[in-house]
Order: C-alpha cells, then sequence, then structure tokens
C-alpha cells in the first residue's frame, strides 16, 4: 500500500473507477478508458486502478496499471478535490443536523454518499431544521420541562380536534416556528448547542420558552364547550373512558368507550344511542334525512327539527328513536314506524364504537353493537368471574340444598372494579350445579329451572299416583300424543305442576331452610296438582287431534293459505314441552285457542274470503311483533312484553275467527302496537 499510495501521489489524475455494464474505467474529466491488453489485471479488473500512462490507437488505453482503493486518494488530494452537500435532515437520535456529502478529483467522484455533521457547514439551514423537528414537530427525547409542557398543550388542542372532528383549531406550524425562532439564538443550530444556552436561559427566565394554550389556538376557530365532548361515560355506578378518533374510512372513527371486561356483563345499551352532547344534533340530523322522502319533507330543515326535539327532550335514558317518534309526532302530527328508520344511512363516527380491554389494557375485541360483543366474550366473562368467585361458590353434582345460604348477587373488587355476577342453580338433569351467569335475567331463568330439578330429586315421583287417579279416556289421550314419548309427557306435566306450586308459594327461594320449607308444600300438594294439569292436557290433544284429522286430505286451492296458518298457529300452540313452555295459567287457554280453530274451519267453506281478510290483519300484527322482536338483543327475544304481544295475538284470532267464545279482555291490533310502543316503567 505505502509504494502505490507514494505512486497515487503523482498520478492522481490518471486514476480510473471501473463501470461494470460497459467493461471500461471513468478517468477523471469525463475521460473514459480501458486497460491495456498485456496488463496483469486486464483479465480480473479490480474496481479503482491507477495508470501509468494514457495511450490512444483504436481506444484510449491505460498502461501500466495498479490496484489501489478511493480512500487512499482522499488525504493525496485534499487540495484538489471538491466537497458538495445534499439532503440536509434531522437525526432525531443524534440530535443534530445530518446531510451527504460528495467528493469529487477532477469530476470523478471518489465518495459518493458520506454521512456528516451539517452544523457547520450551513448553521441557518441547521438552526431551522432543529427547530422545526426537534421543537415544533417534537422530534426529541429530553426532560426539559417546557418541552413536556407545550407537548401536552398541543395534544390538548389536537384531542379537541378530534372531538369535535375539525382541523381548523390548532394553529401551523410556522406559527410554532416563529414562537421558538424569535426566543432562541442564531448560534442554536443542535440538541448539544440548546442545553448549554438553556442552562443559563432558564436561570433568567424558566418560562420564555411556554406555550400559552390561547395561542395555539386559531384566530376565528370560536369555542368549543368541553362538556359537550367528555372524557368519560357513566352508566350507574360505572365510569367508563372515551376516547375520540377523526379518521374518516376507519373502523374506530367517531367516539370510542372503553369497557374493561370484567365489567361487560354490566353494561347496557341503555344511553349510548344518544351519543355524547357535542354530536347529539348532527346524529338526529342524520336520522332525519335517513327517512324515506315522503316522511322525510315533513321535518324540513333538519336542524332546526333537531334543535326543536333537543329543547323538548332531557331524558335521554329512554331509546333515542322511541323520544324521536314521539315528539315529532307532537310537532308535525305525522307518524314515523319504527322500520322507516335506514340506520344503516348513518355515518358510523355518528355510531358508538365499543372495545372491549383485558386488564393490561390490551384491545380483545372492538364492535358498533355492545350485544355482539357481549355474546362474542359471553366465556370470557364467565371465566374472569369464576376466577375471583369464593372458592366453594360454584358447585357441580349437587343433589339436596346442603350449601346453607345462595347469594342473590355476588360482587368483587378488583383492579380497581367492582366485578358482579348472579349466581343461579343450573339443571343438569342427574344433579344440578351452581354456576356465576352474567345477568340477572339469566340468573333467574336458570334458578327456576335449577331448582324445579332439586324439587324432583328430593321428592317422590308423581307417576304411581297419576297412573292411579287419571280416568282411562285420559290414559288413552295421553298415551296416543303426537308429539313424542308418555314419559316425555308426563315429565312434562309433572314440570308444570312443581312451577305452579313454586308460584303459589312465592317463586325461588335463596337458603335450606326456604327450600325445605317449599319442598314440603310441593310433596304434599303435587300429585293432584299434576293430574288436573294431566286432564287439561289429555283435553288440548283430543282437540288437537280432532282439528289434524280436518287438515288432512285433499285440499281445496281457496283455502290452502288458510289452512297453511292453522298448521302454523297449532305448531306454536301445542309442541313437545308445550305444557311448562306456555305454563299452567295458559292451559285453559290454549284449549279456548283450538275450539277458535275448530269455528274457523266450520266457517271457512262458507266465506273463505272473509277468513282471509282477517288472516291478514292478524299477519300484520305478527310483523310488527317480529320487526320488534329483532330489534331486540338475543337473550331479549322473549320477554315479558313479547310474551304478552304472543297472546294477545292469539286472543286477537279469537275474537275474529269465534267471538262468541269470547276473551278475557278487549284486544285489537291498535292495542298490541300499543303494547310494544310503550317505554318500560
Amino acid at each position: 500500500r505505502e509504494l502505490h499510495s507514494a505512486l497515487l501521489s503523482g498520478l492522481l489524475s490518471r486514476v480510473g473507477q471501473k463501470e461494470v455494464e460497459k467493461g471500461e474505467f471513468m478517468g477523471s474529466r469525463q475521460t473514459r478508458f480501458h486497460l491495456f491488453p498485456a496488463s496483469n489485471l486486464f483479465k480480473k479488473p479490480p474496481k479503482w486502478v491507477m495508470v501509468a500512462e494514457l495511450v490512444e490507437t483504436s481506444k484510449l488505453w491505460g498502461r501500466i496499471a495498479a490496484k489501489i482503493e478511493p480512500e487512499w486518494i482522499e488525504p493525496l488530494a485534499g487540495h484538489l478535490v471538491k466537497h458538495s452537500y445534499s439532503e440536509p435532515h434531522w437525526e432525531k437520535k443524534q440530535g443534530a443536523v445530518s446531510a451527504f456529502e460528495k467528493v469529487t478529483l477532477y469530476g470523478l467522484p471518489i465518495v459518493s454518499q458520506r454521512k456528516v455533521n451539517y452544523s457547520k457547514i450551513d448553521p441557518v439551514i441547521c438552526r431551522e431544521l432543529f427547530i422545526r423537528h426537534a421543537l415544533v414537530e417534537g422530534e426529541w427525547q429530553t426532560q426539559h420541562r417546557f418541552f413536556s409542557h407545550n407537548q401536552r398543550l398541543r395534544l390538548e388542542v389536537e384531542d379537541l380536534e378530534h372531538k369535535s372532528r375539525r382541523r381548523d383549531i390548532l394553529v401551523d406550524d410556522e406559527t410554532l416556528f416563529t414562537f421558538y425562532d424569535q426566543r432562541i439564538p442564531d448560534t442554536i443550530v443542535s440538541v448539544r448547542h440548546f442545553d448549554k444556552w438553556w442552562k443559563t436561559a432558564f436561570q433568567q427566565d424558566p418560562h420564555q420558552l411556554d406555550f400559552d394554550k390561547n395561542m395555539l389556538v386559531r384566530e376565528g376557530a370560536g369555542t368549543i364547550d368541553a362538556n359537550d365532548y367528555p372524557n368519560s361515560w357513566r352508566q350507574g355506578n360505572v365510569q367508563l373512558p372515551l376516547t375520540y378518533q377523526f379518521e374518516p374510512g376507519k373502523d374506530a372513527d367517531g367516539v370510542t368507550v372503553h369497557i374493561p371486561l370484567p365489567l361487560l356483563n354490566q353494561i347496557t345499551e341503555q344511553g349510548f344511542d344518544w351519543q355524547i352532547p357535542g354530536l347529539r344534533k348532527t346524529l338526529i340530523v342524520a336520522l332525519i334525512k335517513s327517512l324515506p322522502k315522503p316522511i322525510r319533507r315533513n321535518f324540513v330543515p333538519a336542524p332546526d327539527y333537531a334543535d326543536a326535539f333537543l329543547g323538548r327532550v332531557t331524558d335521554v335514558n329512554l331509546p333515542l328513536l322511541e323520544c324521536l317518534e314521539r315528539e315529532f309526532r307532537r310537532m308535525s302530527g305525522v307518524t314515523i314506524e319504527r322500520h322507516a328508520w335506514q340506520l344503516a344511512q348513518v355515518p358510523d363516527h355518528l355510531k358508538m364504537t365499543f372495545r372491549v380491554v383485558d386488564g393490561n389494557k390490551k384491545t380483545l375485541q372492538e364492535s358498533k353493537s355492545l350485544t355482539e360483543l357481549q355474546l362474542q366474550l359471553k366465556g370470557k366473562v364467565r371465566e374472569t368471574l369464576s376466577k375471583v368467585a369464593d372458592v366453594g361458590l360454584e358447585k357441580q353434582g349437587v343433589t339436596e340444598w346442603d350449601f346453607g345460604e345462595l347469594p342473590q348477587t355476588f360482587s368483587r373488587k378488583q383492579a380497581g372494579f367492582t366485578l358482579k355476577a348472579w349466581p343461579a342453580l343450573v339443571d343438569e338433569k342427574q344433579s344440578v350445579a351452581i354456576k356465576l351467569f352474567d345477568t340477572e335475567v339469566e340468573q333467574q331463568q336458570a334458578m327456576w329451572q335449577g331448582q324445579r330439578r332439586l324439587l324432583l330429586l328430593n321428592i317422590p315421583s308423581p307417576i304411581k299416583y297419576l297412573h292411579e287417579k287419571l280416568p282411562n279416556k285420559a290414559k288413552l289421550g295421553l298415551y296416543f300424543n303426537p308429539y313424542g314419548q308418555v314419559l316425555q309427557l308426563i315429565d312434562d306435566c309433572i314440570h308444570c305442576g312443581i312451577d305452579k306450586i313454586m308460584a303459589e308459594q312465592g317463586g325461588l327461594v335463596w337458603d335450606e331452610q326456604h327450600f325445605l320449607v317449599l319442598r314440603e308444600k310441593v310433596k304434599a300438594g303435587l300429585n293432584q296438582t299434576v293430574v288436573e294439569i294431566a286432564q287439561q292436557v289429555e283435553q288440548i290433544l283430543s282437540t288437537v287431534f280432532a282439528i289434524n284429522k280436518r287438515l288432512k286430505g285433499r285440499v281445496d286451492m281457496a283455502l290452502a293459505l288458510a289452512l297453511s296458518d292453522i298448521k302454523a298457529q297449532l305448531s306454536h300452540l301445542v309442541y313437545p314441552g308445550f305444557v311448562t313452555q306456555n305454563g299452567w295459567q295458559k292451559l285453559a287457554d290454549t284449549l279456548r285457542y283450538l275450539q277458535a280453530i275448530e269455528r274457523r274451519l266450520d266457517k271457512l267453506p262458507v266465506d273463505p274470503h272473509s277468513d282471509r281478510a282477517r288472516m291478514l290483519r292478524v299477519q300484520q300484527v305478527e310483523q310488527v311483533i317480529q320487526r320488534y322482536r329483532n330489534k331486540l338483543p338475543k337473550a331479549e327475544q322473549h320477554n315479558d312484553k313479547v310474551m304478552a304481544a304472543r297472546w294477545m295475538v292469539e286472543e286477537l284470532r279469537v275474537s275474529l275467527f269465534a267471538q262468541q267464545l269470547g276473551t278475557p279482555y278487549p284486544v285489537s291490533e291498535k292495542r298490541i302496537t300499543q303494547l310494544l310502543e310503550e317505554s318500560p316503567s
């Protein structure tokens, strides 16, 4: 190397860099040459060479060549090389501005792209980049108090932009640049320079670089009430964090409520349909615009109607659509049917996003539907509740009430949250179990069935008594039932009998003493109760048998729709398990409904057109009920209101097809619809 370097110092204009594609060397002053064929480097030419002479014949040849390295050149040609710089940029890790340096010798690049500190080369540019990137854009890790203060204020204003879905509140970067530019000396070009200066400047005025929140808000941006954009949502005793995203097209665009997994079973949809106050008017305007045009034109201009509505309604605990329908009917006299609202047309950012998080605040799942999340994560919620349950609270294989008092609710504080669950007995056929449930509704349903099973396990079977006391005609009717084995039907009657006695004695019990009292009541009254129920069931089955007999055979096409409707009605009245499912209260009514079907069949051939008109009235009401059910969470689709409407439809059929049988109360399509529209008390 020493020898080649010594020769190189006198041959700086005879160096060349190989161009791979062309197989020639680029030399100084844009010359191009080839290695002479006699050179020992000709067959395997190196990337860089120096030659003693250039001879031009058919080509320009470099003779007497030697291999060199480009880094040898710059120290020897310091007075001849030229330096140029490009792409000055802020280096966060270095805390300074860097650029790429290019070094050329007689036009030949000997250094193509070398990163260098740019501070001494162009301090003006370095100062500007330092202020823009480190101070304005926050690309700096530092412990200076003013910096964290300014970043926090800026985030607050940016958060306000996300909340209000605007991009015109925070001042632009030029305003912030000017603020720092006026206060920082011209000599500050890097973090090192700034720290040295600030050490003294801080002693003179520690707040000279502090932002004021008012200076960050653009003039003319107006005022935004923080109460319209809360940071949390309160439901009962639970407070849930809210976050805001102004990212159109993203799934979480809009408002997101964060729900810890252990609290998921305690949260209901109540109130969330109203959105936060800041988006409420926009939501109502969007809902009005979603209505079909013939209805929508009654509420123009939509913003005025939204303001009027918000001025009249203050109770946000009722469903929003229900309140809109009621108040708009009062304002305009126009009735809006629930199915008229085209919710799919409402922008997604106006629908709350529900995000379920674990103990580390990691997202487990999110959706626009709270009910959907609760169904999907039900297993995880129960697993969480079981982990924190008292030892011995959950049990398996229970056949006697030997566990003292069963608490009606269970709560436990964990990680700052109050976890709540509802224990209940669970029917497992040969025994019962004690399990925790997410909701009180599920608890009540499971507890009733579990308590019934535990009573069955602790009393003698009434089957022998039933065989002795039941008339032969009734026995025959039970044995020839079309809905499964007779023992299953008898079990159904026994379950129904226990339900009747349990209800008469006050329903559910939660401790051993009351259970023992209830057990004695059931033991004393079950035999006769089951006989009475079985006799009613026999009458029902006999009537069903007679109806089915009339439905067989050739079908007149004019009567086909009516007969199909009757078959559908039968399938909803009498089916495997109908005795317990419908309940002892409805056995006499079920027989009356079947008798009404017989009267309808008597009249049907005489006037099928009138029958069809009445059938259409019933079907319209059934469609209203189905639409109402579809809006409910799956767990509530058989709630008390739905079941009441379902039995009212049966009474409506009696009033339309067999009025002479009478109904226990006035019934009409309007009364059924009003029942569904009633607000929960």
